[in-house]
């Protein structure tokens, strides 16, 4: 994310995803932290949803 246009249109992409509650972009650290309901969506599913957004992701615990 280098924009700030960029956070808007990961979290657009994210919050699409079925079973997601809350999304929140941090353009400083270049994070997402993501509240979702994990019988309905996965980790896989919320990296393909920004990686299609042109934002490739991984996971950080």
């Amino acid at each position: 994310m280098a924009c700030g246009l960029c956070p808007v249109t990961d979290k657009k992409s994210l919050e699409r995803v079925p079973g997601v509650s809350q999304v929140q972009i941090n353009l400083d650290v270049k994070t997402a932290k993501v509240i979702f309901d994990a019988d309905k969506a996965t980790v896989a599913a919320l990296v393909h949803a920004t990686t299609d957004a042109g934002f490739p992701s991984t996971v950080r615990k």
